[in-house]
């Protein structure tokens, strides 16, 4: 975020040769705009926030560095149109440009009013061609219920209170088995060890899958797909996994209620008892799983983004 802006500044040509320049929120549009050729202040310029500093987790929130959050807001001042991975990044935007403006009282800025004109909701759009192409798995009589955990290894992903609960649903001697999926790092929450060590017994699967369809034939086996995340701008990862059929459990929190029913929400305290009741439901029909999230498709979007290119 400090230095792309420089870095495609000096890869741009001198001459204009592109009708826009649609950029992420790593780049510093502002810095773009002022070092890069001359018709860069011509061109319109789309900004994506798939994700906001504002509202992006730290660990103690004294080491938040709110120059990232600045570049974001004078990114947004800068860009002629500005979409949102999801209402929830959306507004969690604003409310920080507000708090943020609150700051410096000496200073009236009041940007807010102007950048929700030109700020509008697009939900990246995904590919399920591969997914829908993976069979199913079979259901077996007596098969235990599997529940799929495939999201970062981080700690604002939550997994204390996720693998805490598998723990008091082993101790009730509820049955099920479990999946862990998603990115690891050299650092992480202890409690993935402790899983290894506690809940031996009920894995099938633990670890980073970099191959799609394997990746995509372990979504299949699911039954529940659960989430904790305390930090969640959109959720892909989970949508995939309810397309495969997996019946979701997601915070009743962040970009979860714009996506999915109430029915697939919960309240942190009723976790356990809503993870015990959900694995005596089957996998989602292929159906239900389409009713879900057909809606952010590329092909369902698609026309959108073309709408939004061409405002």
């Amino acid at each position: 975020m400090r230095f792309s802006a420089l870095y495609f500044a000096g890869m741009l040509p001198a001459a204009r040769d592109c009708d826009a320049i649609l950029c992420s929120t790593f780049v510093d549009v502002a810095a773009l705009r002022a070092v890069g050729p001359a018709w860069l202040r011509e061109v319109p310029v789309f900004t994506y926030f798939h994700e906001n500093q504002f509202a992006y987790p730290v660990q103690v929130d004294h080491e938040r560095d709110l120059h990232f959050a600045v570049t974001n807001l004078t990114t947004a001042c800068c860009s002629d149109q500005v979409a949102f991975n999801s209402r929830y990044n959306m507004e969690s935007f604003f409310k920080g440009c507000i708090e943020m403006e609150k700051k410096i009282p000496d200073m009236k800025l009041n940007v807010t009013g102007e950048l929700r004109l030109k700020s509008v909701v697009l939900h990246p759009g995904v590919d399920f061609s591969r997914l829908d192409e993976t069979p199913t798995i079979t259901d077996v009589d007596g098969r235990s219920p599997v529940i799929i955990w495939n999201h970062r290894w981080e700690y604002d992903k939550n997994p204390d209170l996720f693998f805490r609960t598998l723990f008091q649903l082993d101790d009730l001697r509820v049955d099920y088995k479990l999946v862990i999926l998603g990115q690891s790092f050299e650092q992480r929450p202890e409690i993935f060890n402790k899983t290894r060590e506690r809940l031996g017994h009920r894995l099938l699967h633990v670890g980073y899958v970099p191959e799609r369809e394997k990746y995509y034939q372990w979504l299949r086996l699911g039954t529940l797909v659960v989430s904790t995340a305390n930090h969640e701008f959109y959720g892909m990862a989970v949508i995939e996994a309810v397309r495969a059929g997996c019946r979701p459990l997601l915070p009743n929190r962040l970009s979860y209620p714009e996506l999915f029913p109430d029915d697939y929400l919960y309240d942190n305290e009723d976790l356990l008892y809503r993870l015990r009741d959900g694995l005596k439901e089957k996998r989602l029909d292929n159906g239900t799983a389409r009713k879900l999230t057909e809606q952010f498709s590329w092909p369902a979007l698609a026309g959108s983004y073309t709408d939004w290119l061409n405002t």
